[in-house]
Formats: C-alpha cells, sequence, structure tokens
C-alpha cells in the first residue's frame, strides 16, 4: 500500500535513464532469444497462411482431444491440430486430396457417431494463404510508414526513430514467444499484433508530449540536462502508463488463462497471447528503450552537450562521457 501511495502522489523518482545500460542489456538477451526462436523453431503458420484442410464436426460429451488427434493420425493424417471451438471440433491438417478426405470424414463419423454430412470440410489453397501473407506484410508496412510520418510531424524525427525501434522491439519479441511456445499464427494473431503495435504507440506518445513539453523550457541557463529533464517527465507519465497497462491486460489475461483452460476457447487464444504479450512488453519499451533512446539521441545535439558541460563544471552532474552520453543526475 505504501509503495501505491507515493506512486500516485509522484514521491517515487525511478533514475530510468540513468540505467539505459540495464534495459539495452535486458532487450538485447531478449531479442537474442526471440530471434533464436524465429531461426530454429520458426513460426506455426495456420493453415491460411500455408494452405491445408480444416474439419469441423460438433463434440460428444465423451470424445477427447487425444480420441480426435488418434482418429485422425490412423487415417495417415500428419501432425493434425486439433481444437475446440464451442461445442465443436476443429481439427486442422496438410493439405489433402479428395480421397483421404472421405477417409478421413468416414472415420470421424464411425468413431464419434457424427452423420457424414454433418463433418464440415474447408480446403485452403496455399496460393491463398501466400496472398494474405502478402496483405499483411503491405498492412505493417503502411502501418510503419504513417507512424513515421505522423510523429516527425507532430514531435521530430528523432522522436520517430526511437518509437519505430520500440515497435519493432516489441513485435520481434512477441514474435519469439509465438516461436517458442508453438501457439498457431492466424489472421486474428496478426490482427493482435497491429493491436499491440498500435497500444505501443499510444504509450510512448504519452510520454513523448510530456518529455517534449518539459525539455522546452531548456535554455543555457537551464538547471537541468536533457536527459535529467527526459528522467523528469518519464516519471510524471509513470502512475498513467502503469494504470493503462494494468486495466488493459487484465481483461487479456483473463481471456488468455481462464478463456483457454477452463472454457476450452481454443479460437481465442492466438489473438489474446499476442494482446498480452505486447502489452506487456509495450509497456516496458516506451518506458525502458524509447525515452533512453531519444535521449542518447537528443544529448549528441550541441545546444544539449553545452548544457551538460556547463553543469557538470559546477559540479551539478557528472561529465558526459566524449559528451555522447546523457549526463545524469546525482544520487
Amino acid at each position: 500500500m505504501g509503495l501505491g501511495r507515493r506512486l500516485y502522489r509522484g514521491e517515487i523518482d525511478v533514475d530510468f535513464v540513468g540505467r539505459w545500460k540495464l534495459w539495452y542489456s535486458l532487450s538485447g538477451f531478449l531479442l537474442i532469444v526471440s530471434l533464436a526462436g524465429l531461426l530454429f523453431n520458426g513460426l506455426n503458420l495456420g493453415v491460411e497462411f500455408k494452405g491445408g484442410s480444416v474439419f469441423s464436426f460438433k463434440a460428444s460429451q465423451t470424445s477427447s482431444v487425444v480420441q480426435v488427434r488418434d482418429t485422425f493420425l490412423e487415417e495417415g493424417v500428419h501432425q493434425p491440430i486439433v481444437q475446440t471451438a464451442g461445442e465443436r471440433w476443429r481439427v486442422t491438417t496438410e493439405t489433402l486430396d479428395e480421397g483421404a478426405v472421405t477417409k478421413v470424414q468416414n472415420a470421424i463419423s464411425k468413431d464419434f457417431g457424427v452423420p457424414v454430412k454433418d463433418v464440415d470440410i474447408q480446403s485452403i489453397g496455399a496460393s491463398w494463404g501466400g496472398e494474405v501473407s502478402q496483405k499483411a506484410w503491405m498492412g505493417l508496412g503502411v502501418f510503419m510508414l504513417a507512424i513515421i510520418l505522423y510523429l516527425s510531424m507532430a514531435f521530430e524525427p528523432k522522436m520517430a526513430l526511437a518509437a519505430i525501434v520500440a515497435l519493432i522491439h516489441d513485435l520481434v519479441i512477441t514474435a519469439g514467444v509465438y516461436a517458442w511456445s508453438g501457439f498457431e499464427v492466424t489472421p486474428a494473431t496478426l490482427l493482435g499484433f497491429l493491436t499491440i503495435l498500435g497500444y505501443s504507440l499510444y504509450d510512448a506518445v504519452v510520454v513523448f508530449d510530456m518529455i517534449k513539453e518539459v525539455t522546452a523550457k531548456l535554455g543555457t541557463t537551464s538547471k537541468q540536462t536533457y536527459s535529467m529533464a527526459a528522467n523528469n517527465a518519464l516519471n510524471h507519465t509513470l502512475i498513467r502508463s502503469l494504470n493503462t497497462s494494468l486495466v488493459a491486460i487484465l481483461p487479456v489475461a483473463a481471456i488468455l488463462f481462464i478463456g483457454t483452460t477452463l472454457l476450452g476457447a481454443g479460437t481465442l487464444k492466438d489473438l489474446s497471447l499476442a494482446l498480452f504479450v505486447g502489452m506487456i512488453v509495450g509497456t516496458y519499451s516506451s518506458l525502458c528503450v524509447a525515452t533512453p533512446l531519444l535521449v542518447t539521441l537528443k544529448e549528441r545535439e550541441p545546444k544539449y552537450q553545452a548544457i551538460a558541460r556547463r553543469l557538470a563544471s559546477t559540479g551539478t552532474t557528472k561529465a558526459p562521457k566524449g559528451g555522447k552520453k546523457a549526463a545524469t543526475a546525482k544520487g
């Protein structure tokens, strides 16, 4: 309770900017692990991207995931993906020819007492999946371009660069979680990716807007370096960022952990995992990646180097090494 009251009163001053080495090391580790997962495991692309066959039929109360999977394996299907969708089973397989589809239909009818005509089948070609992938990459590219243009006009190019780096950071780590967990990547997952990018951007804009307001007052006689002012602005938006993240994460966590485990909402986990991981990483990157990177870029400008040198000469701050790193306040 004491920590909560101090946060709300603004009595806690966290040196986010001064600990940039810690944040960069942590982010570097997470990115390496994520890239290793993408390289060695790859993404478990859904049928919408790689093509295949989807069987859907009403689930009986006595049937289980193992029984459904065994039925498909006995008919020569390789690595069927079994999910529940409400009261129905949804099984994704590789692309099957007409004869194999008929055999599987008959096996489902025999093992689970489902009429053959009630077994719904959907076949998706690889070419259609390729079109979906291409449009997804185009959508992501347009999104990134729009962000760069908006932030460059509303703030400045260096803020746009810091925000884009944070967004790529969030996207890679979230994709890495999918690679290591084996969760299926579907069009719903892509919607989740775009959603978390928008969420991360919102958090970064809130922080940058405060930084812009505070640092606009810095002049030749200022008693703060850019890094000190930016860190002060960051602490003023800290409780807002944490509250926004907590409110957003709680319902997503309910969908992910309660819905997929207790209620069998398998079709929701592809979306909810992206949102859950992305919101956590997005909050972290706004505070610990985007802002320290922005400070590193801005402290290279002659104006802010002069302020840092003047304050260092009076003993107010520690002298920046080489005039490039942000000067940090004592204590």
